[in-house]
């Protein structure tokens, strides 16, 4: 329970059907081994948790995998699964692998206890870390929730399912795209080829996206400089299906201009929101934050 649980909704990802504010688990049936780092789309299974012979009056910072992916700093976010465990009883108080409910956090933002805040600092995405905090960079003497006792000590596994760099609106391409008429399928042309690894279907794709009207080329509007958009490539998707087909096959690291049918994103209806007429295609210019 450290504090914030949800990924907060972002209006652009909204209004384009993509679910930003729960950030949940693929079903690929893969799942993580000690010392391995899962492919984008694993299951990530909870671990055990070994707790320290000594109660920690400084903060512990262990890394039991290490990560190959991006190292978080401040500023930047994360996205991460967790079981924290109280050191005076061993009992655990909270998990998020049996809600299936990624946790995502802003370092810096100070939504989370301050134990997490200075011990996810350099942790790579693909990576577990264990956090032994000292109470009074927990809860301190005001404990939590009638659960978690006052000046208890805490110890929390945490699997880090993705890193994401901060960027600024300053950061967002600056494409020129010519008025098209719309098209009955989507049509893609990578501008940047990804060195990054390949998005997997059942896989968790973070973009950021700049978006046009595809009849005059107009821009509308862009999540630079906000929080990258979420979801799932594979069935169950909560983005609209034009957005899940633009982006299969991406790497890492890629850009992509997709046009897409405007009956795949409103329903055809289009966005007096985005200022998008009804029966108008979108152009989306889309880069691959990461996968997971």
């Amino acid at each position: 329970m450290p504090r914030r649980t949800r990924l907060p909704l972002v209006a652009l990802a909204s209004l384009l059907g993509v679910a930003v504010a729960a950030v949940g688990c693929s079903n690929d049936s893969s799942s993580s081994t000690p010392g391995s780092v899962p492919p984008p789309g694993a299951i990530w299974t909870k671990p055990s948790v070994e707790l320290p012979a000594r109660t920690p009056t400084t903060l512990v910072v262990t890394d039991l995998i290490d990560g190959s992916g991006p190292a978080a700093e401040l500023g930047d976010s994360v996205v991460v699964h967790y079981v924290g465990v109280k050191l005076s009883d061993g009992v655990e108080f909270d998990n998020s692998y049996d809600r299936d409910e990624p946790f995502f956090i802003t370092l810096g933002d100070h939504m989370v206890i301050q134990g997490w805040e200075d011990g996810l600092i350099g942790v790579r995405q693909g990576g577990r870390r264990q956090l032994d905090v000292p109470a009074d960079l927990a809860y301190g003497e005001s404990g939590a929730g009638g659960v978690i006792g006052p000046n208890e000590p805490l110890t929390f596994v945490v699997d880090v399912l993705a890193v994401l760099p901060t960027f600024t609106a300053a950061d967002a391409p600056d494409v020129t795209v010519d008025g098209h008429a719309n098209v009955d399928a989507v049509t893609s042309t990578d501008l940047i080829t990804g060195d990054g690894v390949a998005l997997q279907e059942g896989a968790m794709a973070a973009i950021h996206m700049v978006v046009y009207r595809a009849d005059t080329g107009e821009r509308l509007n862009a999540t630079w400089g906000d929080t990258p958009l979420h979801f799932l490539v594979g069935d169950g998707s909560e983005a609209f299906p034009g957005i899940v087909e633009a982006v299969r096959g991406m790497h890492v690291g890629g850009r992509r201009q997709s046009q897409i049918p405007f009956s795949q994103v409103f329903g055809g209806a289009g966005s007096a929101q985005l200022g998008l007429p009804e029966g108008v295609d979108i152009v989306l210019v889309m880069d691959l934050i990461t996968a997971y």
